[in-house]
């Protein structure tokens, strides 16, 4: 079963189940009736037709059953709704920012992750937005299934109550990467969770660059070592090499330095390295610190291929970084 204890969910698995009950009790009714009314009313028993004139009875029974009946199951429903757009008190706020092709968590103190790490027990508010086209946030095992929608602000809550890992999709095509857009749901035990949240990683230099850069999901889409995909350039070596690029619809060759790889991952569709579509979003939100950071980490990638020592490891979470 889903892992989940109380649940949203279980108050629309209460509405459907009384709509199929009813659904039934009602077939069946009618089922009997019909077949009453062509054994009643056959010609053998019944060769001169019968001229009913009025069953107050009747009239009353059939137009004031049925209104309670379908003012219940409205009741239901509508409860139903209200648990799935009530989120409890005291519930942890995760933004969520839906990007071609990745998911990025922001928690309440600022900390980034490609994942979302949750502590088993509380209530998640997951505030989300794109910022690009539409994506809806899909986790099967929580049965939440949300959209992403550009200038619009969503919400989805949930609570998970056991520790395990669980699978993330987006469940809106957005895309030739739409199939890449992976991520996860890591329950935690609340000990756990709070020293995951006091975890703050390296504030500079290419591991901080890089982790930044897989919150970005820059990995999903931009290879790394001797991996091959064929939505970005790959970033082995990318650092002061040659790229043909495409400017207005003419083809230079340019140095991959400092200046042009900031411009493109800040504008990405200014300069377009050749044979590559235009579909990686702008990080124009990014600090200079940031900035700088994912600039060394791109250098060091270029001494590591020098020295032979192939991946840089990471995660496949999302977007590309860079074109």
């Amino acid at each position: 079963m889903y892992p989940q204890s109380y649940s949203p969910a279980q108050e629309i698995d209460f509405a459907l189940l009384l709509v199929f009950v009813f659904s039934a009790v009602v077939l069946v009714v009618l089922t009997l009736v019909t077949c009453w009314f062509l054994w009643r009313y056959h010609h053998k028993r019944n060769p001169t037709p019968t001229d009913i004139r009025g069953n107050v009875t009747a009239e009353v029974l059939w137009t004031v059953l049925p209104f309670l009946m379908v003012m219940g199951l409205f009741y239901y429903g509508w409860t139903g709704f209200k648990a799935l757009r009530t989120v409890p008190s005291g519930a942890m706020n995760v933004q969520v920012t839906a990007r071609m092709f990745s998911w990025t968590f922001t928690y309440p103190n600022g900390k980034k992750s490609p994942y979302l790490a949750v502590p088993v027990g509380g209530p998640v508010k997951l505030d989300l937005k794109s910022a690009d086209v539409i994506h809806s946030f899909y986790a099967p095992a929580f049965r939440i299934k949300m959209d992403a929608v550009p200038g619009m602000d969503t919400y989805a809550w949930f609570r998970a109550e056991r520790a395990g890992t669980y699978d993330v999709y987006c469940a809106e095509y957005c895309g030739v990467g739409h199939s890449r857009m992976l991520t996860t749901i890591r329950a935690m035990e609340p000990s756990a969770f709070t020293a995951w949240m006091a975890e703050s990683g390296p504030e500079s230099g290419p591991e901080a660059g890089k982790k930044l850069m897989d919150a970005h999901g820059c990995f999903s889409c931009h290879a790394v070592g001797d991996e091959k995909n064929d939505m970005g350039p790959t970033l082995q070596g990318l650092y002061g090499g040659k790229v043909t690029v495409t400017d207005n619809g003419a083809e230079k060759t340019i140095t991959a330095d400092d200046a042009y790889l900031e411009e493109s991952i800040r504008d990405p569709g200014k300069l377009l390295v050749k044979g590559y579509d235009n579909v990686m979003p702008p990080d124009a939100d990014l600090s200079k610190e940031q900035m700088n950071a994912m600039l060394e980490y791109l250098r060091s990638l270029v001494s590591q291929s020098a020295n032979g020592s192939g991946h840089a490891g990471h995660e496949h979470h999302g977007n590309a970084a860079g074109k």
